[in-house]
């Protein structure tokens, strides 16, 4: 298992989780801020946790789940700058 880029993953998850959170307190007062923010923070909690499961860490190390997760991530940051 390569640690780096478990670690990488790890942080994408916690990067996303951090701007859903940031989200939620900065967007207080629009209407359905907690769809938008929990649209964020759950993939962030799911990669973070797929990291600590070995067989669907082994997953993530395979190049087709690399390309998904990263795309997945960048629209999920720009959703969230954008919203």
């Amino acid at each position: 298992m390569n640690r780096n880029l478990i670690n990488n993953y790890r942080m994408g998850g916690y990067l996303l989780i951090a701007i859903g959170l940031i989200n939620l307190r900065y967007q207080s007062g629009q209407s359905s801020v907690l769809r938008h923010s929990l649209t964020i923070v759950v993939p962030g909690a799911l990669v973070l946790a797929a990291t600590w499961i070995p067989s669907l860490a082994r997953a993530l190390e395979l190049r087709s789940t690399k390309a998904i997760t990263l795309c997945l991530g960048l629209a999920l940051v720009a959703y969230a700058v954008l919203n």
